[in-house]
């Protein structure tokens, strides 16, 4: 707990030195933002998974044992019809072909290359069960279509049981950097896909497998950071100045949440942490506790000048009635956040681990930079408006009055 004699002089010092501060706390920004060009994140389902998880451990030993799972599947649905057409073959063939040349593709297995064995009397004839699409006839896609749907090893796997859809299968051997060589290979194959589109628009490609996931993965958290962090941050920024009823107190809110998630985001950066889509939410969480931190103080700072009270002396009254709970909020969130460090699952202990230190940056910046933009920006006492005073004078009555029944009641639901 910090003691007023303690506040009284450090307060002194923030609002004596406001410029000062705000300087060092820009200063303190810069440094630790420059931090954010270190950031990595990787994609790989493994960083979910400590190196010692024995579950991973086995996993490992399976596929050194065997061989790596690492594919991706890409389905040929025509929309009308089977895919026993020359059109459809056709573009089977064609992505075959285009998928021997994927980056990393060590083998590549569809309808057009499934190797089939005949017998023509005392000879034993060996070939792709769909070849040259473009001379076949009515007969052979009969044929090809009875072949398929009759052979275990195609029906279900490269075919649909019911003919409708036809698959090609690759599988891919990845280098030791796996995130660089997914956004690779789907890259390419996204530019197969695109063209085959185009050259055969009655028909519907879809694509999945293991390094498909992987790139979603990586792509699904930047899309959603790209809308929902300058949504959530506008609506704060709005919800600020509306119900503060003042722009200048929001903008100091502002500075507060910008400062707090590039310093936390930048530090993380210099301690080479690697993030992931599990702790991509990073900095909403961020900025979710600096609001909590900031719109405290300067809440108590206006209502002391709707008081009447000067500036500074609204500011020095703010930061005494609000330093020891934003502290006691600021430790408890982050010993709740670094609990995480308990998971066998590092994302998690990296997520604890960066939102713990937003904490802190959040309470530092709420009790230096905070109070310094508030004695520079000018500022006059909003008016205060009677019938929401009214209102929650009201409802503080009833809830004193009705304290019993509520924590009954409240309690019960």
């Amino acid at each position: 707990m910090l003691r007023p004699v303690l506040l009284d002089r450090y307060i002194d010092v923030i609002l004596r030195r406001r410029w000062l501060v705000l300087a060092l706390a820009t200063l303190i920004m810069l440094v630790t933002g420059a931090g954010l060009r270190f950031i990595t994140t990787a994609y790989d389902y493994r960083i979910l998974f400590s190196e010692d998880n024995p579950h991973l451990i086995a996993f490992d030993a399976l596929e050194n044992t065997y061989s790596a799972s690492d594919n991706a599947l890409i389905a040929v649905a025509p929309r009308e019809g089977a895919v026993f057409t020359k059109e459809a073959l056709g573009a089977l063939e064609e992505l075959t072909e285009a998928a021997w040349k994927a980056p990393y593709s060590s083998r590549v297995d569809s309808l057009s290359n499934y190797t089939h064995s005949r017998a023509e009397g005392d000879d034993l004839i060996v070939e792709p069960l769909v070849h040259e699409t473009s001379a076949l006839n009515a007969a052979d896609l009969v044929r090809i279509r009875k072949i398929a749907l009759n052979s275990t090893e195609i029906a279900g796997r490269l075919v649909s049981r019911d003919g409708r859809m036809g698959a090609l299968a690759i599988t891919f051997f990845l280098p030791e950097n796996q995130s660089a060589a997914v956004f690779e290979i789907t890259d390419y194959l996204q530019s197969v896909l695109a063209q085959a589109r185009a050259r055969h628009p009655d028909i519907d490609y879809y694509m999945t497998g293991s390094v498909v996931i992987n790139r979603v993965f990586a792509d699904a958290p930047q899309a959603e950071n790209k809308i929902l962090v300058p949504i959530v941050f506008l609506v704060i920024v709005g919800l600020s100045i509306i119900l503060l009823r003042s722009v200048f107190g929001a903008l100091a809110i502002v500075a507060v949440l910008l400062s707090a998630i590039i310093s936390t985001m930048g530090a993380a950066g210099w301690f080479g942490l690697v993030l992931s889509p599990t702790n991509a939410g990073v900095p909403v969480i961020v900025m979710v506790i600096a609001i909590a931190d900031s719109v405290h103080i300067v809440t108590s700072f206006l209502l002391g000048r709707r008081r009447g009270l000067e500036k500074n002396a609204a500011i020095a009254e703010s930061i005494l009635i609000n330093a020891n709970p934003v502290l006691i909020t600021s430790v408890t969130t982050a010993i709740g956040f670094l609990s995480l460090n308990t998971s066998d699952s590092p994302p998690f202990r990296v997520l604890g681990n960066c939102v713990a230190l937003g904490v802190l940056c959040a309470f530092i910046y709420s009790m230096t930079l905070l109070p310094a933009i508030l004695s520079i920006l000018p500022s006059r006492a909003p008016r205060v408006r009677s019938k929401g005073s009214a209102f929650f004078d009201l409802l503080a009555d009833f809830v004193i009055a009705r304290r019993t029944f509520l924590l009954v009641f409240l309690s019960l639901v």
